[in-house]
């Protein structure tokens, strides 16, 4: 029997207290419940904030450094005391963890999207709990994830998880202010639905991102047929609740969509950074490809090209208005684009296989 695989975001307010520290008693009460989902045949894949938390706390700077400076080097020393305390807590249950430390450019490519897959897939085969974390020590600012809940999303989409659930510090998204008494948690969101209005924009204490990107996240996920479930880590017991008490739970659950996503759409479907160039369509090329059938993207659709882009990269679609539409996997290069642009009887630029339309 396929064991049901299962990633966690643990965010930085989950593990972190109040003067910046690491929260040794939540992070070992999160490990007590990741072992009991490891117990009961769960592949547990841990995508968790906090090395730059556990890091502050560790030393006193003798001059003042820039932004990134500082995050590496607190991420640096960091990262070791993290990995090292989810070992030892870990070795308790007699479970084996490893550390995969990754960047938004090793998703990128294909090749490198499918090692990772692989690296990961073999430590699931062994029994190895894979604790995934972005590698700050080397990442530049214009390269880093928006934060954790994007590369969880990533990790999930990547290992044909069954779910994700992002924990932070609290109970879900709300239909009004969370701080307001009358609001209450939206716990269930169902494929399409549109919460925009109900979010709010302020970010997290100790991590980058809020409430917008994690909701921006779980739409897509969900869209790629993964249920995604937002809720407190300072909830006691809150996985196993979940998981055999959801009713009872707070917790708000994105739906997720029944029709199957391939593994190459969702590549796709998480790269639209990586995009080399910008192909602009019709308004009618537009409507034929965010319409109801799958449909290609055909030269005589597509009214101008920019940028420079080979055979097999990747490059956003924008309408008229410059708005992004869709990214898919070019046929060709962009000078032979720009020679066909606009004329009939053309092969397709970039077959639906490879084509991923935005929601």
């Amino acid at each position: 029997m396929q064991k049901k695989r299962i990633v966690i975001k643990i965010g930085s307010n989950v593990i972190t207290r109040s003067d910046g520290k690491l929260d040794v008693t939540r992070m070992s009460a999160i490990v007590d419940q990741a072992a009991w989902l490891h117990a009961r045949g769960y592949d547990v894949i841990l995508v968790s904030s906090g090395a730059v938390a556990s890091g502050r706390g560790e030393l006193k700077v003798k001059r003042r450094l820039d932004s990134v400076a500082q995050r590496q080097l607190y991420s640096a020393l960091g990262q070791a005391k993290l990995i090292n305390l989810y070992y030892d807590l870990f070795r308790e249950y007699h479970i084996h963890v490893g550390q995969v430390l990754t960047m938004k450019e090793n998703f990128s490519s294909r090749r490198q999207y499918l090692n990772q897959r692989e690296c990961m897939t073999v430590m699931l085969d062994n029994g190895v709990i894979p604790i995934v974390n972005e590698n700050d020590t080397v990442s530049v600012t214009e390269l880093m994830f928006t934060d954790n809940d994007e590369l969880s999303g990533l990790i999930a989409s990547m290992m044909g998880a069954e779910t994700l659930i992002i924990l932070s510090n609290i109970d879900g998204i709300y239909d009004g202010p969370p701080a307001d008494p009358q609001s209450k948690v939206i716990t269930r969101v169902e494929p399409g639905t549109d919460l925009s209005t109900y979010i709010q924009a302020e970010h997290s204490g100790f991590g980058r991102g809020g409430m917008q990107t994690k909701y921006n996240i779980a739409r897509k996920v969900a869209e790629e047929g993964i249920r995604v479930i937002i809720a407190n880590g300072k909830r006691d017991n809150i996985l196993p609740l979940l998981l055999e008490h959801p009713e009872d739970t707070p917790h708000t659950e994105f739906a997720p969509a029944v029709d199957e996503v391939t593994g190459i759409k969702k590549w796709i479907a998480h790269s639209n950074s990586f995009a080399k160039g910008t192909i602009t369509v019709s308004a009618p090329a537009r409507d034929a490809l965010c319409g109801p059938r799958a449909v290609s993207l055909l030269p005589v659709g597509v009214i101008a090209v920019d940028g420079d882009f080979e055979e097999g990269d990747l490059v956003g679609i924008n309408d008229e208005n410059g708005q992004r539409i869709a990214v898919g996997r070019i046929a060709c290069d962009s000078d032979i684009a720009r020679e066909i642009m606009g004329k009939h009887d053309q092969k397709p630029l970039i077959h639906y296989d490879y084509l991923y339309i935005e929601s």
